[in-house]
């Protein structure tokens, strides 16, 4: 008999509750209890005011969080859903343009971040399909209320730039990060990249560890996260894939002791129960989709996501298309999208006679190569 070791027989269902996980460290003042799968960032602007009302109606329903993408926050983000506020590098919703340059502003900020729905602020680095390279708006996606949003020029190209304005260094970035979190009134603040060169992201996790400054979570974007507004050799060739990039940054906060104070977040092509069980079991704490949701409102990857031509109503401008999308019926579609993933979820973890997904370790996963 071998006493010693656990022995798991499968668990009904209903002994398997909802798997929720909370994100704030000892620096969050208000933390925020998430489900373990939200819709990833994905601007108004990259995508029809339909399309975005939809989105944040099903993450209503559900229960689950909706991020708003670099594009600012509009009133489609505020249907009653959930929302993570984006602060990117051109600082859309929460800046102002000086001298043809992007800066943070901290009134556009605080009444924005402040709002209810609003849960969590992540700041954008960088993002998987270009990572290093600024967010695209066609000049003929940018309509009138878009560039109010975003506090640009209507009609024209809106190109943000690879950097913050903000921050240039570690030190500056989690002093950022702590204003950001007072301005908010104490709300979960992160930080979003795809990992790149490994030796930075050491020491910034690192640096954290030494100043005892750092933010509640941090999303890792993979390599193979996808845009329609991307250089094919950004989307192709720069940036780490996901399974490489979460096991540094987890491993670097098992070594730093920050893994109990810092949420790890992960997006790329996770779209099935067993993307979220392998992930959550290999690290994460939960995860984010894009296309998934995109293909639950009705997309039918007709690759005209840059061409303001998108079919469906989904990822363009034009009027005529995008009244062919109704937020009412699609953001149904979306949240029985997500019940139906976390009944699966729910069910697979009850097969492997665990109760919880904290009890996932990476043991659990078998590769085969």
């Amino acid at each position: 008999l071998h006493d010693a070791l656990p022995i798991f027989y499968p668990k009904d269902i209903k002994d398997v509750p909802d798997p929720k996980v909370t994100i704030g460290s000892k620096f969050c003042k208000i933390p925020y209890r998430a489900s373990i799968f939200n819709i990833s960032a994905m601007s108004y602007g990259a995508l029809s005011k339909a399309a975005v009302s939809a989105l944040n109606r099903g993450a209503k329903l559900g229960g689950f969080f909706h991020n708003t993408g670099e594009g600012g926050l509009s009133n489609y983000h505020l249907e009653g859903g959930d929302v993570c506020f984006q602060i990117g590098t051109g600082y859309f919703g929460a800046g102002k343009t000086i001298n043809g340059r992007r800066y943070f502003d901290e009134s556009e900020f605080t009444k924005r971040s402040n709002l209810e729905n609003v849960k969590m602020i992540e700041v954008k680095l960088s993002q998987g399909a270009k990572p290093g390279h600024g967010g695209i708006l066609p000049a003929k996606k940018n309509t009138r209320e878009i560039s109010d949003i975003r506090g640009v020029g209507i009609g024209t190209e809106v190109i943000s730039p690879p950097y913050h304005t903000a921050f240039t260094n570690n030190l500056e970035m989690l002093k950022f990060i702590e204003k950001l979190r007072s301005l908010s009134g104490g709300k979960p603040v992160g930080i979003k990249m795809c990992v790149g060169d490994f030796d930075e992201v050491s020491s910034l996790i690192w640096d954290m560890k030494k100043l005892d400054m750092y933010p509640d979570f941090i999303t890792i974007d993979g390599g193979e996260g996808g845009t329609g507004a991307a250089p094919l050799v950004f989307t192709n060739s720069i940036g780490t894939p996901l399974m490489d990039g979460m096991s540094l940054v987890n491993d670097l906060l098992i070594k730093t002791g920050l893994k109990g104070e810092i949420k790890l977040i992960v997006s790329g092509k996770a779209s099935t129960s067993f993307d979220i069980i392998k992930l959550l079991a290999m690290g994460a704490d939960c995860v984010n989709a894009a296309r998934a949701f995109m293909l639950s409102l009705g997309c039918i990857q007709a690759r005209e996501c840059n061409n303001n031509t998108c079919p469906v109503g989904i990822a363009t401008q034009n009027p005529k298309l995008v009244s062919g999308l109704d937020p009412t019926e699609k953001s149904v579609r979306v949240y029985n999208y997500h019940k139906a993933v976390i009944h699966e979820v729910r069910e697979v973890l009850g097969a492997m006679g665990l109760t919880s997904v904290d009890q996932l370790k990476p043991n659990h996963i078998k590769i085969r190569k």
